[in-house]
């Protein structure tokens, strides 16, 4: 056999323009419409859409370029079922046989969606999601229990967010898989440990040392992804956990039924790290606000209660007898203070006068000498009548006290017994308080 009577051997590009020639050769593939269930859908930055359309036996790749999209008023989700209009071609760079979309329209919905409705509607018949179950979450945990897989970029994420947000919180990890057929059983077991995990915290040691509110994340993908989060036994697991419970599960777009069973739905799991901790910038700024209005309250009762308390002083000064005998005295030395002044004024001006007139009026002088003192000795015998002595003198005596020499003005406040001084006009005595004031 010569070389001329062997098998043709073609280049990859030959043999991939033969298989495009083929298709195209194909009416039927020209113009096809072709009914199934959207699966996982990407839109590009170019605003192309790519997504696959499927069936219980198999699957195709469909290109929706952004031209066509925008002009339709229905999109493309997973879960959705619709019929598409366009034609099949294969794309030679990429080895990709792929349906290039002119239109698309629902058709109703797919398995997948018809699964989810069914179980969400029984479930909430059995009041899984009722909004009266769902608990409050802590304002400050200072422990923080994440199920998802370690590793995904999720833990990471949720461990950024919460160091940034609350560092002192404690964070525990309770590693299970987020995605296939295992990972329903895988998330279940995780609730699991969790629950004797905090069982035995909360026995064993302080109350803070127990996780206070679980996160349970995972990364976006389609609803085949995401299924796990849509199995019966992992709403129950999350009904049944002890304490709060915040889903942080794909995309804003996806929902779960995981979700409705949660205390509480965060978009992503980002947001649910940051739905879990309070933000310490604003909580050291409320406590800074607390503080000044604590400071200043403060300093209004302390002005108001040293106003109060200088008031009362002032009504007990003008009550106490002390303070008016002082007052008294100082009164009076203040009228004899003026009163000498006066006169020797006075007195200073008649001797002028004297000494003017001296070698002519000898008896002038001496007149206005014994006037001046006779005047002097009348003012001087009227502030006597105001002192103490004069007081004592119409028969009034002053009680002292002879252990300290302190006034007795009220016979209550001394008891039967004790020695005292009697001052007199002229002369102390020693005296005996024998017994109480006379009823």
């Amino acid at each position: 056999m010569t070389a001329l009577d062997g098998p043709r051997i073609l280049g990859v590009g030959e043999a991939a323009r033969a298989i495009q020639s083929a298709i195209r050769a194909d009416e039927r593939l020209r113009d096809l419409w072709v009914e199934g269930e959207v699966g996982r859908v990407t839109v590009s930055s170019a605003g192309h859409a790519y997504f696959t359309l499927k069936d219980e036996r198999a699957q195709l790749q469909c290109v929706w370029f952004r031209d066509e999209r925008i002009r339709s008023p229905f999109q493309p989700q997973t879960g959705l079922r619709v019929i598409v209009h366009g034609r099949i071609d294969y794309y030679e760079p990429q080895g990709a046989l792929q349906v290039y979309v002119e239109t698309l329209q629902p058709a109703g919905l797919g398995d997948l969606t018809l699964r989810f409705e069914a179980l969400k509607a029984q479930l909430d018949a059995e009041g899984l999601f009722a909004t009266a179950r769902k608990r409050p979450l802590p304002s400050r945990p200072a422990t923080i229990a994440v199920i998802t897989s370690p590793s995904g970029a999720v833990w990471r994420d949720v461990c950024h967010v919460l160091d940034r947000r609350w560092p002192l919180a404690r964070v525990v990890l309770v590693a299970c898989r987020v995605q296939g057929e295992e990972a329903p059983a895988s998330i279940v077991g995780a609730f699991r440990r969790l629950d004797r995990y905090v069982a035995e915290t909360r026995s064993a040691g302080p109350a803070s040392a127990a996780p206070a509110v679980t996160i349970l994340a995972r990364g976006g993908g389609s609803m085949e992804d995401l299924w796990a989060f849509n199995d019966e036994r992992v709403v129950r697991a999350i009904v049944a956990h002890p304490i709060p419970v915040v889903t942080g599960i794909g995309h804003e777009v996806d929902v779960t039924l995981a979700d409705f069973a949660a205390d509480a739905r965060a978009p992503t799991p980002s947001a649910a790290a940051e739905l879990v901790t309070p933000d310490r910038a604003e909580y050291v700024a409320s406590l800074r606000r607390a503080l000044d209005r604590l400071e200043g309250s403060g300093a209004r009762a302390t002005i108001a209660a040293a106003l109060l308390l200088s008031s009362e002083r002032r009504a007990l000064d003008r009550l106490h007898p002390a303070v008016q005998l002082t007052t008294a005295r100082e009164r009076i030395g203040l009228l004899l203070d003026r009163a000498t002044g006066a006169q020797r004024s006075r007195l200073e001006r008649d001797a002028a006068t004297v000494r003017g007139i001296a070698d002519r009026l000898p008896g002038l002088i001496a007149s206005r000498t014994a006037s001046g003192k006779g005047r002097l000795d009348a003012a001087a015998s009227a502030l006597a009548v105001l002192g103490p002595q004069a007081t004592l003198e119409r028969g009034y005596a002053i009680v002292r006290r002879r252990r300290d020499g302190l006034i007795v003005r009220d016979l209550a406040s001394i008891p039967a017994g004790t020695p005292v001084t009697l001052r007199i006009a002229r002369g102390e005595a020693p005296a005996t308080i024998d017994r109480g004031p006379i009823e």
